[in-house]
């Protein structure tokens, strides 16, 4: 999933709105597994029920402003395409197996192929990790690829360090150390709940994506930022506000795709294609 180009780059006081307005009214329909896109009287009386105005949204008609205008549109898109294009690509543990399988069979990867965490009857390989990293191997050419960097993220000039971001990431293409793209990636497979490490996942990405930004910001290099995410239970059937919460990082710039579940099978080998190319580029400026 791409941003769609109508709410990227809008200011601050936008999403201050938009985080506002959702914390109130809610993230989803009561009773329903739906997302909730509040109506213009709705988001008056939220904001008017903790004490704040409203005509920077609704005139005193009740016709929305421009901003109002806008809000209201985009909480109308980020309920269609969570339902209409995420809700559908997200896999079950079955469905991540067996797409594992078949594309190791096909494949015949040397990358790494990481365990979950599990124990007893649930140890298994990390299903959705092990697909994101065949994909990887599969069109990189004769790129190196960290798959599993144990160690920050740092952009360097003339052999020095510029900037070394404050957590390790799940993956870098081609190194930890200048890299042309990095990722996350969270499956959760065999979770019962939308727990606390599941969110804290979630604002992770959103701290990574706001450190990338200053960098691309101040010294004009972009270094391409992806989240991948699966577990059709955790994230659809409990953890509904936290996709709303992604869509939202998505638009302010914080990730530049988010990838759900069977999508990585298409997606990903173009954007693999995308990040060799660069590093080429980047190889012949470096000369």
């Amino acid at each position: 999933m791409k941003p769609d180009p109508r709410f990227a780059g809008l200011p601050r006081e936008f999403w201050a709105n938009v985080r506002l307005i959702s914390q109130e009214v809610g993230y989803k329909v009561r009773g329903r597994q739906q997302v909730k896109a509040p109506s213009s009287s709705e988001i008056r009386q939220a904001l008017e029920k903790i004490g704040l105005q409203t005509d920077h949204l609704l005139d005193a008609s009740g016709t929305p402003t421009r901003l109002g205008d806008a809000l209201l549109s985009y909480f109308a898109h980020r309920a269609k395409t969570l339902h209409d294009y995420a809700e559908p690509l997200l896999m079950t543990a079955e469905q991540a197996k067996a797409l594992y399988r078949r594309l190791r069979a096909q494949l015949k990867p040397k990358c790494p192929i990481p365990l979950n965490k599990q124990s007893g009857t649930k140890k298994a390989p990390a299903f959705f990790t092990a697909i994101i990293n065949m994909l990887i191997e599969a069109n990189i050419k004769q790129w190196p690829c960290d798959y599993d960097p144990r160690t920050l993220t740092t952009v360097t000039r003339d052999g020095r360090p510029m900037r070394t971001l404050a957590r390790r990431i799940d993956g870098a293409f081609p190194s930890a150390i200048n890299p042309v793209a990095i990722w996350e990636i969270k499956e959760y497979y065999y979770t019962t709940t939308f727990g606390s490490r599941v969110a804290d996942g979630v604002y992770e990405t959103l701290l990574d994506g706001m450190e990338l930004e200053e960098l691309k910001t101040t010294e004009g290099i972009d270094i391409k930022h992806y989240l991948m995410i699966d577990a059709r239970y955790t994230w659809w059937e409990c953890g509904l506000s936290y996709l709303c919460r992604i869509v939202d990082m998505l638009h302010m710039g914080c990730v530049d795709e988010v990838l759900f579940g069977r999508e990585v099978e298409t997606r990903l080998p173009e954007l693999v294609r995308e990040w060799a190319r660069a590093a080429r580029r980047m190889t012949r400026d470096q000369r």
